[in-house]
């Protein structure tokens, strides 16, 4: 049976692969080999395999090839997209400073004109009430000369009459002593109205410069009012973008306050401003009440963004990196574990910054995490930057919002060089990217 097999298949191998014979020729003698049916099958095989084996690799490395490249190319999409928005919110936040510095210059400015405008206004109520005093003295001295002109015209009348009745004066004066008490009371007559032309024509140009006075003050008012008015637009475009980024961090800006203004709750410059009302009319002392108040409330504006400010530098809303980066890896699950922070990647010396005000709780080597630093702020807030190659800070030293603290580096458990950054708010570590991109959108 195993003979017949075997014929049969030598028979099949002899019409697909005949022998044949190789010959070797030399100078004195001719030699041949033999190639059996088998050994072709073996070479064919053989050649077959390996022909298959060099275009399957060929076609792998070209395939990953043209995925490498397509994958760079991707990459450096998302870089020059990346960068792109980085300058695009670089731009926007030096023209939100820009804007703030001249919205803190116009409120300056303000501030002098509203203190000048209320010098004005109390130096030109002081003058309107002593016009007005003036005028009540010269409108009694009117009065009084004008009821004694009606006393001397009643003598000189009955006077008069007693002469051409031919009879004596009262009290025996003779012809010679009236003529001479009615020439005394004629220019006494005649000096009383010149003075009472005078007296009138001076309260008219006292009326004249109530009447101008009360334009002027009207007009001082209302370019008050505008002043008020736009410092009060500017200071609600100033605050409330600073509570939204933080209530975007997932802080409450109420709570925040509090808790900076205990910590800063010397009386400064920023105290309320009064205005003193005494011998003031009624409305011009509810006008300079209102417009206290309305300062008081700007000053109290202007606080609050103080306030904002040094909650700022105590929140870590910057970036760590300043340089050229590229963004590897977020905040989320990774390989079935959680990543607690943010990877920028960049060459090694790359300077590291601190992202807010705080106090360096640790700077040293910290198993997977390598040379790492560790800074506590305000509000439960702590951040880590690891896998550095240098420390620059130490253990207690107070550190400002962007002083350098570190060099990147690929210490730790680390596949390149890298920054690993961390925010963790009551120990729980949170996405830092919340807090850069709130940053971001004011600053």
């Amino acid at each position: 049976m195993r003979t017949k097999l075997a014929q049969k298949l030598h028979a099949a191998l002899e019409r697909r692969f005949p022998e044949r014979r190789l010959f070797l020729r030399s100078d004195t003698e001719t030699r041949f080999i033999r190639l059996h049916p088998s050994t072709q099958l073996i070479a064919w095989t053989g050649t077959t395999l390996m022909v298959g084996w060099t275009i399957t690799a060929t076609a792998i490395v070209l395939m990953d090839s043209i995925g490498s490249g397509n994958f760079r190319a991707q990459a450096q999409r998302d870089q020059m997209i990346y960068e792109e928005r980085l300058n695009s919110l670089s731009a926007e936040r030096d023209l939100r400073a820009a804007e703030a510095a001249a919205a803190q210059e116009r409120f300056s400015t303000a501030l002098e004109q509203i203190s000048t405008m209320q010098s004005e206004l109390l130096a030109s109520e002081d003058r309107r009430r002593e016009m007005e005093t003036g005028l009540e003295v010269v409108q009694a001295a009117l009065r009084r000369t004008i009821q004694e002109r009606e006393v001397a015209r009643d003598a000189a009348e009955e006077a008069r009459l007693a002469l051409a009745e031919g009879g004596t004066l009262p009290g025996g004066a003779d012809a010679a002593s009236v003529e001479g008490t009615l020439d005394i009371l004629s220019g006494a007559l005649a000096d009383t109205a010149e003075e009472r032309d005078r007296i009138a024509e001076d309260a008219q140009l006292a009326f004249e410069q109530a009447n101008e006075m009360q334009l002027e003050l009207r007009l001082m008012t209302e370019r008050n009012d505008e002043i008020f008015r736009q410092l009060e637009e500017a200071m609600t475009v100033s605050v409330e973008p600073l509570g939204e980024m933080f209530r975007a961090a997932g802080m409450d800006p109420d709570a925040m306050l509090r808790q900076v203004r205990k910590g800063y709750n010397g009386v400064g410059p920023l105290t309320p401003i009064q205005f003193s009302t005494m011998g003031a009319h009624a409305d011009h002392g509810d006008y300079a009440a209102e417009n206290a108040d309305r300062a008081n409330a700007l000053l109290g504006k202007m606080d609050e963004i103080n306030l904002y400010r040094i909650a700022a530098s105590k929140a870590p809303f910057a970036q760590p990196v300043k340089d050229r980066f590229r963004f590897t890896s977020g905040f989320g699950q990774r390989w079935g574990r959680l990543h607690a922070g943010a990877d920028f990647a960049a060459p090694i010396g790359t300077p590291v910054y601190s992202t807010a005000d705080g106090v360096v709780v640790s700077a040293g080597w910290a198993s997977g995490y390598g040379r790492l630093i560790k800074i506590q702020h305000e509000f439960g807030i702590e951040t880590r930057y690891a896998h550095l190659n240098k420390i620059h800070v130490k253990v207690g030293q107070r550190v400002s919002r962007g002083e350098r603290i570190g060099d990147m580096g690929n210490s730790g458990r680390s596949t390149g060089p890298h920054l690993h950054y961390e925010v963790r708010v009551g120990g729980t570590p949170v996405n830092p990217m919340t807090y850069i991109r709130a940053g971001k959108d004011v600053f």
